[in-house]
């Protein structure tokens, strides 16, 4: 349904281009050990993901963003929608980005790529071709 949109590729993980083709060796980001561990290239369309040394640092501010949304959305929820005190309410913050921090460093590389990258629908038969 949403392949061909950048957002299939940010939540799902697969190659920016071809959207088929896994960016990450282990899908489980709770696998701390290989939560960085990615494809040099996509096993479809050839793709590399690593566009140049230290590529993913620019994914940093994505994180950034990405922790604020959520600490914004703990909080309010918790403050306003269960009535928390505010000290339980910035612990909930805490436990929120502990617990989601794999999925958001995940998510904030997949927005970064995807920035660069975009859907070609014939990647995939391009790299056939040429093989």
């Amino acid at each position: 349904m949403l392949k061909g949109s950048k957002l299939y590729s940010v939540f799902t993980g697969k190659c920016p281009v071809c959207h088929e083709g896994k960016m990450y060796k282990e899908p489980n980001p709770y696998k701390l050990s290989k939560i960085y561990e990615m494809h040099e290239r996509c096993s479809v369309c050839n793709t590399k993901f690593k566009i140049e040394p230290s590529f993913f640092y620019g994914a940093m501010y994505i994180s950034y963003g990405l922790g604020v949304a959520f600490a914004v959305a703990a909080f309010l929820t918790s403050y306003f929608l269960i009535g928390l005190q505010v000290v339980p309410s910035f612990i909930s913050i805490i436990v929120v980005l502990v617990l989601l921090g794999p999925i958001i460093m995940r998510l904030s590389r997949n927005i970064w790529i995807n920035l660069f990258l975009s859907y070609d629908e014939d990647a995939k038969h391009k790299t056939s071709e040429t093989d």
